[in-house]
């Protein structure tokens, strides 16, 4: 979550991308990789409803649930073991944080579906706000 508050550094976001993409293996005879500057600049392109997203729509992203979190020494990292229980910063109840690539995207709450874990979402960040958190 502290990550949200930071500034975001384009220039540094560039290069990131630009180093990921270059340890990549190269791409298959029949996939053609765009280069970053066109896919930054499609992604910008924006029409009356807002950026046209039509360039990243199929992009797998990451969706985690944070329940809650804590700071611990290592010295107490280290005797954690099976049965050791670890205090959250939450308070029972209270909604958990959906996000996508470590950015908030929603509040949920925990729901059981088929005997597996499942999470309703409770309140959903606007799209326009989720864009502003990414650029």
């Amino acid at each position: 979550m502290a990550n949200s508050d930071k500034p975001v550094d384009d220039q540094a976001l560039a290069d990131e991308w630009a180093a990921a993409l270059a340890e990549q293996d190269a791409p298959d005879d029949d996939v053609k990789a765009a280069p970053l500057e066109r896919l930054r600049s499609d992604a910008v392109v924006t029409s009356g409803d807002g950026p046209n997203l039509d360039v990243i729509l199929d992009i797998p992203v990451t969706l985690s649930m944070e329940v809650g979190s804590t700071s611990i020494s290592i010295r107490n990292l280290l005797q954690l073991n099976q049965g050791s229980v670890i205090e959250l910063d939450r308070l029972a109840g209270e909604p958990l944080d959906v996000l996508v690539n470590g950015t908030l995207i929603a509040h949920g709450e925990v729901v059981v579906v088929n005997e597996k874990f499942g999470i309703r979402l409770t309140d959903v960040i606007s799209p326009a706000e989720r864009i502003k958190k990414l650029g």
